[in-house]
C-alpha cells in the first residue's frame, strides 16, 4: 500500500484552512503556535517509543524512518570528506524530498531559531521568500530561478523534524502536500544519548543499500 491511500483526520477544517502560507517575507510570532512550541503529537511524525505498526514501508535511515510513496526513488548523497552519508532523498514525480532530524529542547522552540536563519539564508542567496502557516505551524516558501522550495519543521520533545522540497514551480501546488504527508509518516528514533541542540542525528544506511554504494565507489 501507498502512503497516500488514506486522508489525514481533520479537527474543524484545518487542512483546508492552512492548505499554502500567506505570502509575507518575515516571520511574525503569529506564525507560531500561541500556546505550546510543540505541535500535536497525535497524528505524526512520531517518537519511535510512541508508534505503532501501520503497514507503511518505510526506509529506515536509524534516526529516521522515512515513507517511500509508489513509483518514488531514493537517492544517496555522501559525504566525501566525513566519509559519511550527507543525505538521503526521496525522488518524487513532484520533486526532491529531504527530511533531517536534530537534537532540540525539550520544551521545544528549535524550529523558530533555524526557521529564521533559513529564510535569512535564502533571502541572501537571491531567492523570493514567503512565510505562513501550515499544518504544523510555520512553512516557508522560496524561489530561486525556476525552483520553488517549500520548507516545515517540527517540533517535538527532544528532537526537531526538517522536510524540505524542491521541484519545479508547476508543480509546486501539489509538492507541498506530498512533503507533509511524508513527513507526518515519518518516525525518529532520537536515542537516549545527550547530545548538544542542533546536532544532526546520524543516519545509517539499510546494509543492502550500504553494500551497493561501496560496490559503486570500489568500481569507480
Amino acid at each position: 500500500m501507498g502512503i497516500f491511500g488514506r486522508k489525514r483526520r481533520t479537527e474543524g477544517g484545518s487542512a483546508g484552512r492552512h492548505a499554502a502560507p500567506e505570502a509575507d517575507d518575515t516571520i511574525e510570532d503569529e506564525a507560531y503556535d500561541e500556546e505550546s512550541e510543540l505541535s500535536d503529537v497525535s497524528d505524526g511524525p512520531y517518537d519511535v517509543a510512541d508508534f505503532e505498526d501501520d503497514g507503511i514501508p518505510r526506509i529506515d535511515l536509524g534516526s529516521v524512518k522515512v515513507p517511500v510513496p509508489d513509483g518514488s526513488q531514493v537517492q544517496v548523497e555522501m559525504d566525501p570528506e566525513a566519509g559519511g552519508v550527507r543525505a538521503v532523498h526521496v525522488v518524487t514525480e513532484q520533486g526532491q524530498i529531504t527530511v533531517s532530524a536534530y537534537a532540540a529542547p525539550r520544551s521545544g522552540g528549535l524550529w523558530r531559531e533555524v526557521s529564521s536563519e533559513l529564510a535569512d539564508q535564502l533571502r541572501s542567496d537571491g531567492a523570493k521568500v514567503s512565510i505562513g502557516r501550515g499544518v504544523w505551524g510555520l512553512e516557508i516558501s522560496a524561489i530561486i530561478g525556476d525552483v520553488a522550495l517549500r520548507f516545515v519543521g517540527v517540533d517535538r520533545p527532544r528532537w526537531m523534524l526538517r522536510g524540505v522540497i524542491a521541484g519545479p514551480q508547476s508543480e509546486a501546488a501539489a509538492a507541498v502536500e506530498v512533503l507533509r504527508e511524508i513527513v507526518r509518516r515519518t518516525i525518529v528514533d532520537r536515542g537516549d544519548a545527550p547530545m548538544p541542540v542542533r546536532t544532526p542525528l546520524t543516519i545509517t544506511l539499510p546494509e543492502a543499500v550500504a553494500e551497493h554504494i561501496a560496490a559503486q565507489q570500489q568500481q569507480g
